[in-house]
């Protein structure tokens, strides 16, 4: 279901987007509200489930975070238990950083993170000893050319 939004919800929302860290006085600022009206809005927007949360982007490689990889996996059966015993390994990987079922070659894809080669050698057999693993293949991101930064509203 698709939220109804108003121009004023689609201002806070890309503010927000920008910068989570403003009071509600700055947002309302930015978005012609009072403090109070703002903070009403953005209340009636996190109860409606627009806004799930809140997050500081944190820089990878100042935290050893120096390869990333995209991941593809091939499962040996899409049977709803072995994709969810799949999902649970992954979540539970702390170098998983994302996943995402797939439709296509490949069952899921996965970012993962990595110190060195040696953590991702460790991290692909970590991936490989998942349940029902059959096929991995790594890519490797030499650079970021476009990084999400927030949708278009």
């Amino acid at each position: 279901m698709t939220a109804e939004l108003d121009q004023i919800d689609r201002a806070i929302l890309t503010t927000l987007q920008r910068d989570s860290r403003l009071s509600m006085a700055e947002l309302g600022e930015k978005v012609g509200l009072s403090s109070s009206a703002c903070h009403r809005r953005v209340l009636q927007l996190q109860t409606a489930g627009v806004i799930e949360g809140y997050a500081a982007r944190l820089n990878a490689k100042s935290l050893g975070l120096d390869l990333h990889f995209i991941v593809d996996v091939s499962l040996h059966s899409q049977a709803e238990e072995d994709l969810e015993a799949f999902e649970r390994a992954a979540r539970d990987n702390s170098s998983v950083l994302e996943c995402y079922l797939m439709a296509g070659q490949a069952d899921f894809s996965l970012r993962v993170s990595a110190r060195d080669t040696a953590h991702y050698e460790e991290v692909h057999r970590q991936i490989a000893h998942m349940p029902g693993v059959t096929r991995i293949e790594s890519k490797l991101i030499l650079r970021t050319v476009k990084k999400w930064m927030g949708y278009k509203v």
